[in-house]
């Protein structure tokens, strides 16, 4: 109870600011479709109306404040309109139809799994290196790091083209994006746990005459795993934003980005929300599975996850 406590408050803080906000946001439409149901209105012209802020004029017409909650096409959508719309796209429609969200994420889950596999086998195998080879450390560590100072958005469109251009489509090109997005963390958690053993335990591997091998295998994995957890959870968050991204300058007509683009360009911001927020429930959902696994994995190995 004491975790879930301040969970709840701060949800409850984000949900009452998002419904104050719905007020401000949506008065200038407010106010246009209820002058044209010849509804009372101040000021009672539009420009007059433009002079305004979105407070001044709800400020003005509190007659107005419920109307803010139904607009069709809001600015800002209030909580209940995008859980409607999520549960008409979710539980109301066929898996298979093209406006249904579980459709559409799974497209977007799957690019999103195969970029975190791809991402996190080479972040291991790189970390390894890294902390194994000095020259790696020295050469290869700086270009991870400098890798992720490139903006997704542009790099994104660049990887797309240039492997439509040699014939790879579809699945892969989104799944490389999220790999891109997901191998850092791994890499920096890796390393990072790879060197966690002390002197004292190193030198007691020396003592036995441990190879490097079994160094590996019986001190520095069983230390880097803890680390590597914090960052599968980090990453797969990484990777499923990388799919995303990956599905809005390509035109794609499935996945989670898809629906995005489709609310931006139709003017449809309910759509654009409950993709959004159905997105943020799949990341929830994964980084949730993985904190499950990381627990009963070092409850198997006498440890206690953090």
């Amino acid at each position: 109870m004491k975790s879930v406590l301040p969970v709840l408050t701060v949800i409850g803080a984000i949900l009452l600011f998002w419904i104050v906000s719905v007020v401000p946001m949506n008065m200038h439409l407010t106010a246009d479709l209820a002058q044209r149901q010849d509804i009372v209105v101040t000021p009672d012209t539009p420009v007059a109306r433009q002079e305004y802020s979105g407070i001044g004029l709800a400020l003005r017409n509190p007659q107005l404040f419920g109307m803010t909650y139904t607009l069709d096409r809001p600015r800002l959508p209030s909580p209940h309109q995008v859980v409607v719309e999520m549960w008409n796209t979710i539980a109301l429609q066929n898996i298979t139809s093209r406006r249904s969200l579980v459709f559409h994420g799974w497209v977007t889950l799957s690019a999103t799994l195969l970029g975190f596999v791809i991402g996190t086998g080479l972040g291991v195998l790189l970390a390894v290196g890294i902390v194994y080879n000095r020259a790696m450390d020295m050469s290869v560590m700086p270009w991870a790091i400098a890798s992720q100072t490139i903006p997704i958005l542009a790099l994104a469109p660049m990887i797309i083209v240039m492997m439509g251009a040699i014939g790879i489509q579809g699945l892969f090109p989104k799944a490389v994006i999220s790999a891109y997005l997901s191998f850092f963390p791994v890499v920096v958690g890796m390393v990072k746990g790879l060197r966690s053993p002390d002197g004292m335990q190193l030198d007691l591997l020396r003592t036995y005459s441990a190879s490097p091998a079994q160094g590996f295998w019986k001190l520095r994995l069983p230390a880097s795993v803890p680390y590597l957890f914090a960052s599968l959870k980090i990453g797969i968050s990484a990777s499923l934003v990388g799919a995303i991204v990956a599905e809005l300058p390509t035109g794609a007509r499935a996945g989670f980005g898809a629906r995005m683009l489709v609310g931006d360009q139709y003017g449809q911001p309910l759509v654009t929300w409950a993709a959004l927020f159905a997105a943020a429930l799949t990341a929830a959902a994964l980084v949730g599975f993985f904190s499950l696994v990381e627990r009963w994995t070092l409850r198997r190995m006498g440890m206690q996850a953090v």
